[in-house]
């Protein structure tokens, strides 16, 4: 009987950790994935992955530190939530004090094993640490603010993947990183809205500033700067030289039925509240993902 208690325990603090939003920290492979191609870096396949995959792990554990911080501060909020309150600290199947030497244990991995891979990934790994306990703390209170902090969560990701693997990231794939990452903040802002508002259920302070219409237009203002941003990134002048070709152009599409695609999904299916789960779970998007890899993948290689 003891056993199967430590067993469901150590279950529960997995849980706790999110593990199904590590998909997050892929956005670390993408100074890894375009610099392999760009002419002018000379990238070594086997050193790189040796440094990035690493690199995503550490960042997954932060950020599953982070979680559970999270989860300790907004105990009582999520205990009155749709959803939240089945969350294994809201439930109380893991207790604040386990929640926090577990977050403990975590940062010193973190911090450790971050140093020993790369000083300057170190740099950018408490920056987002400090980030995020700032947000849980302060600016998760404060509308609009929140959904930037989040947002440039992703674009720390994604520089913290350039400076592990030592290439150099494109301004607009960092822009266009940062506006994806809003777009998916703002549409989960607008279902947390919708679903709260129908449940009566209580709320974070900052859905209380929000409102539905106006996330609607920043939502369409957002979905239509990623896809212009993109564009412009992949006709680039910059761009066409470093990768020797201008048929990224032709990956644009893909964008747009993607975000086309997320639209519909949250506001017609009302969905939008995990976007790591739509990505990975409705169809159409799906393919839409795999098939702007290929035709990324397939237009370095013929270039190449």
């Amino acid at each position: 009987m003891k056993n199967k208690s430590e067993n469901n325990s150590a279950i529960n603090i997995i849980r706790a950790l999110r593990p199904k939003q590590w998909t997050k920290n892929g956005v670390l492979l993408a100074a890894f994935i375009f610099g392999y191609w760009e002419k002018s870096q000379n990238v070594d396949l086997g050193v790189s992955l040796m440094l990035v995959i690493p690199g995503v792990m550490l960042f997954c554990l932060a950020s599953s530190c982070i979680y559970l911080i999270n989860d300790v501060r907004d105990l009582k909020n999520d205990r009155a939530h749709p959803t939240k309150r089945y969350r294994p600290i809201a439930s109380g199947r893991v207790t604040v004090p386990a929640a926090l030497l577990t977050a403990l244990a975590l940062f010193i991995i973190v911090v450790v094993g971050s140093w020993i891979l790369h000083p300057g990934f170190l740099v950018v790994v408490l920056a987002y640490l400090a980030l995020q306990i700032v947000y849980s703390f302060l600016l998760k209170q404060v509308a609009l603010v929140d959904v930037f902090v989040i947002a440039t969560g992703f674009v720390l990701r994604a520089i913290a993947g350039a400076v592990v693997t030592n290439v150099s990231i494109s301004p607009w794939l960092l822009l266009c990183t940062f506006l994806l990452a809003l777009f998916l903040g703002l549409c989960k802002r607008r279902h947390e809205k919708i679903v709260i508002a129908d449940s009566n259920s209580d709320q974070r302070a900052s859905l209380d500033n929000y409102d539905t219409q106006l996330l609607n237009q920043l939502i369409a203002i957002v979905s239509s700067s990623v896809i212009v941003s993109y564009s412009i990134y992949t006709l680039w002048p910059d761009t066409v030289e470093k990768f020797g070709t201008n048929h990224l152009g032709f990956t644009i599409p893909f964008v747009m039925f993607g975000i086309f695609r997320y639209l519909d999904l949250v506001y017609r299916h009302e969905k939008g509240d995990r976007p790591e789960k739509i990505l990975l779970t409705d169809l159409p998007l799906l393919a839409s993902i795999l098939l702007y890899g290929v035709s990324v993948i397939t237009i370095f290689i013929l270039q190449s």
